[in-house]
């Protein structure tokens, strides 16, 4: 099996890994390493171990292009979430829309029946005592206001 003696920097190329992780690994003694007398540091690696070409781009580059996926993926993500936070917004504007007309049509809707049992029975006032006050107004005009009307438009 042929070996190749290579720098920390072409070992780090080869492996395609980070220089910091060759120098780690062959401090821990997992690559086969010596030091020379101006003390730099040479790596002994198999033909098998790296790769015949060497790589083109440093190491840190699939990193950087991993990181911009996945912003990317992200960015998507908060796109779609504004876009349903939205389409919740007009759906809620829609349901505010059809309740405020239902409750416009409510006297509409009311029974015959509840009318003419308000218009007959006791007056009372909003606070709910008998004597004079908008209720027995109305009772006296023939009408009692719905209870909603007398709550929410006074």
């Amino acid at each position: 099996m042929a070996r190749r003696r290579l720098d920390i920097n072409a070992a780090a190329l080869a492996l395609g890994i980070s220089s910091d992780a060759v120098r780690k690994r062959a401090e821990r003694g997992t690559l086969d390493s010596e030091r020379d007398d101006q003390g730099h540091v040479w790596v002994w690696l198999d033909t098998d171990e790296t790769d015949d070409q060497p790589r083109s781009e440093p190491p840190g580059v699939d990193l950087l292009s991993e990181k911009e996926r996945r912003i990317e993926d992200l960015r998507d993500r908060v796109a779609y979430l504004e876009r349903q936070v939205e389409e919740e917004r007009d759906a809620r504007r829609r349901a505010d829309t059809l309740l405020a007309r239902m409750m416009d049509r409510v006297p509409e809707l009311e029974a015959p029946e509840s009318r003419e049992a308000g218009a007959h029975g006791p007056a009372e006032t909003e606070e709910g005592r008998g004597g004079p006050g908008p209720a027995r107004e109305d009772a006296e005009k023939g009408a009692q206001r719905p209870w909603w009307r007398r709550v929410f438009k006074g």
